[in-house]
């Protein structure tokens, strides 16, 4: 038996070798850099129309609501968001620090910035080829668009197997797991009372469905966000001198690792840009498939209107939460302790501030992240058992029995020791990625004409943006 395990966990590192390799990491980024290009640079060219025409509609007064069947642009994107900010924004970025040195922020950048592209192109297709369930609700994602865009039905079911089973490890057990560490290391509450109090929380949210989700998560998103940001904000003021000097250690370390850091650590461009790549992409999912389940569920009329939302969501995760992150660690100088993943940004935050305050606070938005993304990974699960048994009558059997399991596997990676779970998780993740971008790719013609038509009728006025709508 044991030798059967060792045999198995033996393939599975080999495959999250590739899924998370050099080779792997240079598909993601240069999907990105293609879509850039034939967009003539959209995330640049647009940005601020994105910004306007997104966050600025919910600002405004002006966003789309919520209507009896369907969720608002803004409740996907903080379920989308809810999922994509979690342990990677703070334990993904001080593992990139530790392994590739400073250096592997600025690749964290360059994969945010061609992953905006990344995640339109996704979020335009999704909302393109969705479907109308028997509720009523719109249902859309990689499966959708690989089925009833590409024509192969075969692929499609491999897109919604891998997420089915990727959402108990990455989207659920890890996440309950590094809560119930961090609760138990700053609060000293023993691990099986936070298991269960998770249960019941995730229990209330999950088993109302979407709905449910997305009027959590548009609450709970903005304000964790803001509080981690204020609280970062707070440190760096402590420490506004390293501030400037961290931002140049950042771009030196990435050409030039060894000269930025007095040689010290044995630090690669390579390993920099690996890791940088991978823990960017890791972090705002970009490529991997799963943020469109969420944006195919808004009531948005226009594809490149929604997917514009997905430009916004990397600029959030990755450019802004994921730098603040960083800024910390390398303004503190701690990054140049002993310290390693986690224990690193609770250092960072310790820094400068009297007692555990730091630790604390950042314990308090590690909580709202990681159970923010169970909220945002149980709809993605849910959602892909639904494809797989949507022409049978059990479907809905199924979807409650998913939801139930869900529930318990969150209570499991509480009180467990989850290395093992962690490692095949961090490979099925990966493997959503390879289904997904064949599906962009070989469908990327149909996100350039969506956009040019868009872009086309706005200009001509046969439609307004929306900012523009009372209705938006």
């Amino acid at each position: 038996m044991n030798q059967f395990i060792d045999g198995f966990l033996d393939v599975n590192e080999a495959i999250n070798g590739f899924v998370w390799g050099p080779v792997m990491l240079v598909v993601l980024v240069g999907t990105g850099v293609y879509l850039t290009i034939r967009t003539n640079f959209l995330q640049i060219r647009k940005f601020a129309f994105a910004l306007k025409n997104t966050i600025g509609t919910v600002i405004g007064g002006r966003g789309r609501k919520a209507d009896a069947d369907n969720i608002s642009p803004f409740q996907a994107v903080s379920t989308a968001l809810a999922s994509t900010v979690g342990t990677g924004n703070v334990v993904g970025v001080a593992t990139a620090i530790t392994v590739g040195g400073p250096g592997a922020v600025f690749w964290m950048w360059v994969s945010a910035f061609f992953g905006m592209m990344t995640k339109y192109a996704e979020i335009v297709l999704a909302v393109k080829y969705r479907e109308v369930n028997a509720e009523g609700r719109n249902v859309g994602g990689p499966m959708y668009y690989i089925l009833n865009g590409l024509k192969q039905p075969w692929l499609a079911y491999v897109f919604a197997v891998f997420a089915t089973l990727a959402t108990f490890g990455i989207g659920n057990m890890t996440q309950a797991n590094s809560i119930a560490e961090a609760v138990q290391s700053s609060f000293g509450v023993e691990r099986w009372i936070t298991g269960a109090a998770l249960v019941v929380l995730t229990a209330v949210v999950i088993l109302g469905g979407i709905k449910s989700i997305a009027s959590v998560t548009e609450k709970l998103v903005p304000f964790m966000a803001v509080f981690y940001v204020v609280m970062s904000l707070v440190l760096l003021a402590i420490n506004v001198g390293e501030l400037v000097p961290s931002l140049v250690l950042i771009v030196e370390a990435a050409f030039n690792p060894s000269a930025a850091v007095g040689g010290a650590a044995g630090y690669t461009i390579a390993k920099a840009i690996q890791m940088g790549i991978a823990r960017g992409v890791f972090s705002n999912e970009a490529g991997l498939g799963s943020a469109p389940i969420a944006h195919a569920a808004s009531n948005t009329k226009e594809p490149v209107e929604q997917g514009l939302w997905g430009i916004f969501e990397v600029f959030v995760d990755t450019i802004i939460i994921c730098t603040m992150t960083a800024l910390v660690i390398l303004t503190t100088g701690v990054w140049q302790l002993e310290h390693e993943g986690a224990a690193l940004t609770i250092a960072a935050f310790n820094h400068g501030l009297p007692g555990t305050i730091g630790g604390t606070a950042l314990t308090i938005g590690l909580t709202m992240f990681a159970y923010s993304t169970i909220l945002g990974w149980s709809y993605y699960g849910e959602k892909s058992l639904e494809f797989i048994f949507r022409h049978t009558s059990g479907v809905k059997a199924a979807i409650m029995g998913y939801r139930v399991v869900f529930v318990a596997a969150v209570f499991a990676g509480s009180v467990g020791s989850l290395k093992v779970v962690w490692d095949i998780a961090d490979t099925l993740n990966g493997l959503m990625a390879i289904p997904n971008l064949i599906g962009v790719l070989l469908l990327s013609g149909v996100v350039f004409r969506e956009t040019k038509s868009y872009f086309t009728r706005l200009k001509a006025g046969e439609i307004t943006a929306a900012s523009a709508r009372p209705d938006a």
